[in-house]
């Protein structure tokens, strides 16, 4: 059988491709070397409750287009992600507003709140912020720096905040109103009955292969379509010939509790530098603690998550946009741009950090122009 498109992935980019192909009256065929579809933002059911295996994924956007394109494959509940944060024993609220600066100094208004930040801003003089240390004080001050940026942000780097680029945080959202819904977006929401039903109904009447992996019988994978769609990482495709891209990589220990409530919310980040965990999720609180009949469900499951420096053979989750990769990124993209059969696409294929939308916007893009 030869197919028009062989899709490499079957995570959120090789699923819409290959949704649209089908639509556009094409044949295809998608592989992934993974045991199942979608992903990263694949979803398990665990007692009743939607566990996200590969670590939390919340819908959003301001993208009306990409909004009903979703909404097509699943119904969104109303989930708005307000985290908290806690620092050695004590809960803030996040993204920095009233309730955060309330804790933080007793300020009562947003006038008071303003002036106790530009106080900080002052007192640490800074010009030309050097490093992330001195851009997210210049930002925000020392009080928020210390207690909610730093132990969290060098968890998650493995890196000295002094020793990372100023330009890794460009602004910090500071909200001097009572709204603690993390993202300014327009649309959010997390799909009833989990990601991976939706990635299933838009892989619908589609051939699919799971414990497939392209690059160890590339040269037969090659044969069997006119074209292919690559969403793996874009130097595996070429053997790390020019050298290694880095990524952080994220490690999960994941329990099953016999209790009905452990912390409350859907995500709790420990910004301490003692706690080893960047942060834990409760899955549960990601559909209101209720099962698809509404009954409150007896036990829940929590996952603790710990940043790492990735090594060949791990999950790469994030790009490591720093100057060094993204050069010799720019060298493999020189590659790729020589392939005529091959488009690469997705957070691995372009070594991008993309947000779902994002995903599915450049997979939408790319369809349109292809097809």
């Amino acid at each position: 059988m030869k197919y028009d498109y062989l899709v490499v992935g079957a995570g959120l980019y090789g699923a819409v491709f290959a949704h649209e192909a089908k639509k556009a009256g094409k044949s295809v065929l998608v592989i992934d070397k993974r045991p199942n579809i979608a992903g990263n933002v694949y979803t398990e059911a665990v007692e009743g409750i939607q566990v996200h295996k590969y670590g939390a994924h919340i819908f959003h956007t301001n993208n009306r287009k990409v909004w009903e394109y979703v909404n097509q494959f699943a119904e969104f509940n109303r989930f708005t992600n307000s985290p908290v944060a806690n620092y050695n024993g004590e809960l803030y609220s996040l993204p920095f507003n009233m309730y955060t600066f309330n804790k933080m100094w007793g300020v009562v208004t947003p006038e008071e709140a303003a002036a106790k930040i530009e106080e900080q801003k002052k007192a640490a003089g800074i010009v030309e912020p050097k490093n992330l240390e001195e851009q997210a004080i210049s930002l925000v001050g020392r009080d928020i720096y210390e207690k909610l940026i730093k132990g969290y942000t060098e968890k998650q780097w493995g890196r000295p905040c002094k020793e990372l680029p100023a330009f890794i945080i460009k602004r910090l959202p500071v909200r001097l109103t009572f709204d603690n819904n993390y993202f300014n977006a327009l649309f959010q929401g997390i799909p009833i009955g989990g990601y991976t039903k939706m990635v299933a109904n838009m892989l619908e009447g589609i051939e699919v292969q799971l414990n497939a992996d392209y690059l160890k019988n590339k040269e037969s994978y090659d044969t069997i379509a006119d074209k292919i769609i690559y969403t793996g990482a874009i130097d595996a495709f070429y053997d790390y010939k020019l050298g290694t891209l880095e990524y952080r990589s994220v490690r999960f220990e994941t329990e099953l509790l016999d209790v009905p409530n452990f912390q409350g919310n859907a995500a709790v980040n420990y910004t301490d530098e003692k706690t080893p965990w960047t942060r834990i999720i409760e899955h549960k609180w990601f559909e209101f603690g209720k099962d698809a009949d509404g009954q409150d469900l007896p036990k829940t499951v929590i996952s603790k998550e710990f940043s790492s420096e990735w090594k060949p053979g791990d999950e790469p989750y994030y790009p490591v946009n720093d100057e060094k990769n993204g050069k010799l990124y720019e060298q493999y993209k020189c590659l790729a741009e020589t392939e005529n059969k091959v488009i690469f696409g997705g957070r691995l294929g372009e070594y991008k950090y993309y947000d779902m939308d994002q995903v599915i916007a450049a997979a939408l893009n790319m369809a349109e122009k292809e097809l």
